[in-house]
């Protein structure tokens, strides 16, 4: 299985954000698409983000539904349902949540050590 981050920040601020976990962030090996990349066009809720991720892995995106993303915002969301794509939400407990974009998301989470990977056909993290 390949992972990928798909990030709407600009690749400068993501490895500012991020340079506290480097150790972290270097095993996507590379896999990270950033807002500011030259294929991404549009910002979210347009697909563009989700859908060049998807096609630098190889994913075919015109499948149904054959990748799978965590947000954590409501762009994001509306984002990866645009994109066609399965959809686990986080959603900041401090903001209000739409009930219908809760209700097209394929899962809303308190956390992501609630996820479990199984109904989504990955292997079982045990």
């Amino acid at each position: 299985m390949i992972v990928k981050v798909a990030t709407s920040s600009h690749r400068e601020a993501f490895l500012l954000k991020t340079s506290q976990n480097r150790e972290l962030f270097d095993l996507f090996d590379g896999h990270i698409t950033c807002g500011d990349d030259e294929d991404i066009k549009r910002g979210k809720p347009h697909p563009d983000l989700f859908l060049a991720a998807a096609k630098k892995l190889g994913a075919d995106v015109t499948k149904a539904q054959s990748c799978l993303v965590f947000e954590d915002a409501p762009s994001g969301v509306q984002a990866a349902l645009n994109a066609n794509m399965q959809v686990i939400w986080v959603p900041d407990v401090n903001l209000v949540q739409d009930p219908e974009l809760i209700a097209k998301a394929s899962q809303v989470l308190r956390s992501l050590e609630d996820f479990v990977p199984e109904p989504f056909g990955l292997p079982s993290f045990e």
